[in-house]
C-alpha cells in the first residue's frame, strides 16, 4: 500500500521532504486544503463581480501591460495566454528529481489558500506528481523575479494540454499522455495562470535538492577528513575540546567532536609523532568544515522559510476582504543564500584537494603518488590534477549571481534577483564537492595501506572496508576515471553510520 503525504498548509521541513522523496510517497489534498482553496476561489469570483475597478493580473495585463484592462469574458483566455507566452525556457533540461520537487513545493504553496486557484488545478498538479508525468523544464530563462516565470510556465503547460512531458521514461507531447490517462485540459480561471507562474519554486526546488545533498556531504567531509588525517599520520591536539571551547562557533565545536569520535581507538593516531605540527588543511579542519556547517545552517533556515511561504502575486486574503499586489515573488532571499551556499561548499572542496595533494607528496613515510613503484607507475598523480581542476571551476562558479540585475518588462520589472542562475550554479558546486571528496577518499584509503601494521580506528576500518567493496587498492596503474566514478557512486549510496 502506498504511503501518502497530505498536502496541507502545515510547515514543511527538509526531513519531511526527504522522507517523501526517499519513501516514494504519493500526494493527496487534505480536507483543510480543499476547503481553504475553494473558499479563496469563491471569494475571488464574487469580488470580481462586485468590484469593477482594475485588479492587477486578474482583470489587467501583466508586467508593463498592467494598465490594460481585460473584459470579463476574456479572463480565462488571458490566463491561458500567459502560460503559453511565458514558456520561454531554454538550455539543458532540468532533472526529473528537481521537477518533482517543483510540483510538490507549488502544491504546498497553493495549499495555503491565498492564491485564488481552483481545487481541480491543485489536484492536477498532485496527479502529475503521483503518475510521474514530468513536464519538460529548462534551466535557463528565469530572472528570479517576477518569480521563476519561464520555467514555471514550462512546468504548467501540461495543465492546459500543451508542452511535452516524460512519461514511463519517454518524452511525449502532453496531449498524447493526457489521452492515455483520461485527463482533460484545465480551463484556467481568472488569476490562475499568474498564481502558477509567479513564485520561486524553480529556485527553491534547486535549493532543497542541493541542501539535501549538502547535509550528507557535510557528514562525509568529516569522515573523509578523518581518513586523510590518519593516512597522513596527523596529530590529534588541534581537535582537543579545550581549543574549541574558547572559540565556540557551533560548527567548529561539532567538527572537532566528530573527528575525535571518528579516530577513537586508532593505533596510528596513538603512536608518537616526529612532527610538531600539521599543515592547515589538516590542523584547521574544525575551523573550515565548521564555518561551512554554520553557513549551511543559516541558509537552510532561509530556504525552509521560503518553501513555507506564499510567493505568487497578487495575493488574496478572503477573510480580510483584500487582494494585495506586492513583491513576494522576488527571489532575493534565495539568490543571496544560494550564492552563499556555493561559496561555503566550495571551501570544503578547496581544503579537501589540499589534503589530497599532501598525501601524494611522498611525506611522512608515504611513497610518492601513493604507489610502491613510482616512475613506472603514475599512481595517484592525476586524480589530484582532476580535483584541482574542479576546485578551480568552483572558484569561477562562485562569482555571485545575486549582485547582477537586468531591467525587464519595459522597465516595470527594473530590479531582479538572478536567483535562478544562483540556483543552478550552486547545484553544480555541490556536485563538484562530491567528486572532490571522492578523490580525497581514494587517496586516503590508498595511503592507509602504507601505515600497516598500524591500524586506523574501528570506525575508519569499517568505512574503508565498505569502500573497498567498490574501489580496489591500486597496485599497478589502471584506468582511473572509472575508479573515480565508483568512488562517487559509493558516496551517493552509502548508508552513513552514526559516530
Amino acid at each position: 500500500m502506498s504511503k501518502i503525504h497530505y498536502i496541507t498548509p502545515e510547515y514543511l521541513t527538509f526531513e519531511r521532504i526527504e522522507e517523501i522523496v526517499e519513501g516514494s510517497f504519493q500526494l493527496a489534498l487534505s480536507e483543510e486544503t480543499i476547503a481553504a482553496t475553494d473558499h479563496c476561489r469563491k471569494y475571488l469570483d464574487e469580488m470580481i463581480q462586485k468590484h469593477p475597478e482594475p485588479i492587477y493580473g486578474i482583470t489587467t495585463g501583466f508586467g508593463s501591460l498592467c494598465n490594460k484592462t481585460i473584459s470579463s469574458n476574456e479572463l480565462g483566455q488571458l490566463q491561458k495566454n500567459l502560460v503559453m507566452s511565458h514558456a520561454c525556457g531554454t538550455g539543458d533540461e532540468v532533472r526529473p528529481e528537481i521537477i518533482k520537487l517543483m510540483l510538490l513545493l507549488k502544491a504546498h504553496a497553493l495549499s495555503m489558500g491565498k492564491s485564488g486557484v481552483q481545487v481541480e488545478t491543485v489536484q492536477r498538479i498532485v496527479d502529475m506528481y503521483n503518475h510521474n508525468v514530468i513536464p519538460v523544464v529548462f534551466e535557463l530563462g528565469s530572472l528570479g523575479a517576477s518569480g521563476d516565470l519561464a520555467p514555471l510556465a514550462n512546468l504548467f503547460l501540461p495543465l492546459i494540454g500543451m508542452g511535452e512531458v516524460y512519461y514511463r521514461g519517454q518524452k511525449h507531447p502532453t496531449d498524447r499522455v493526457m489521452a492515455e490517462l483520461g485527463w482533460k485540459p484545465i480551463e484556467l480561471k481568472s488569476k490562475e495562470g499568474l498564481a502558477l507562474l509567479n513564485g520561486t519554486q524553480f529556485m527553491s526546488a534547486h535549493a532543497v535538492y542541493s541542501l539535501l545533498k549538502t547535509f550528507r556531504l557535510l557528514k562525509l567531509s568529516d569522515i573523509i577528513g578523518a581518513v586523510s588525517l590518519e593516512a597522513f599520520d596527523g596529530r590529534l591536539e588541534p581537535f582537543h575540546e579545550l581549543l574549541h571551547q574558547i572559540r565556540p562557533h557551533a560548527g567548529q565545536i561539532e567538527t572537532a567532536k566528530n573527528v575525535r569520535k571518528l579516530v577513537d581507538g586508532s593505533q596510528i593516531m596513538a603512536q608518537p609523532k616526529k612532527h610538531v605540527q600539521d599543515p592547515y588543511s589538516f590542523r584547521c579542519i574544525p575551523q573550515v568544515h565548521g564555518a561551512t556547517k554554520d553557513s549551511v545552517g543559516f541558509i537552510a533556515q532561509v530556504v525552509e522559510t521560503e518553501i513555507n511561504s506564499v510567493t505568487d502575486n497578487p495575493t488574496v486574503f478572503p477573510d480580510e476582504d483584500l487582494v494585495l499586489s506586492g513583491g513576494n515573488f522576488h527571489g532575493q532571499p534565495l539568490a543571496l543564500n544560494l550564492d552563499y551556499l556555493a561559496i561555503a561548499m566550495a571551501e570544503l572542496g578547496s581544503i579537501s584537494e589540499r589534503r589530497t595533494a599532501q598525501l601524494i607528496l611522498g611525506l611522512r613515510g608515504l611513497p610518492e603518488f601513493l604507489v610502491a613503484n613510482p616512475g613506472l607507475n603514475s599512481g595517484y598523480m592525476i586524480p589530484q590534477y582532476a580535483a584541482a581542476g574542479i576546485v578551480s571551476q568552483n572558484k569561477q562558479l562562485c562569482t555571485p549571481a545575486s549582485i547582477d540585475s537586468i531591467v525587464s518588462s519595459n522597465g516595470q520589472e527594473d530590479h531582479v534577483s538572478m536567483g535562478a542562475n544562483a540556483a543552478t550554479k550552486a547545484l553544480r558546486v555541490v556536485e563538484n564537492i562530491e567528486r572532490i571528496l571522492a578523490i580525497e577518499l581514494m587517496n586516503g584509503a590508498q595511503a592507509l595501506v602504507f601505515r600497516r601494521p598500524l591500524l586506523p580506528s574501528p570506525y575508519i576500518i569499517d568505512f574503508i572496508n565498505q569502500f573497498r567493496e567498490r574501489v580496489a587498492f591500486i597496485d599497478q596503474d589502471k584506468v582511473m576515471y572509472q575508479e573515480i566514478q565508483k568512488a562517487v557512486k559509493f558516496l551517493q549510496t552509502l548508508k552513513i553510520k552514526s559516530f
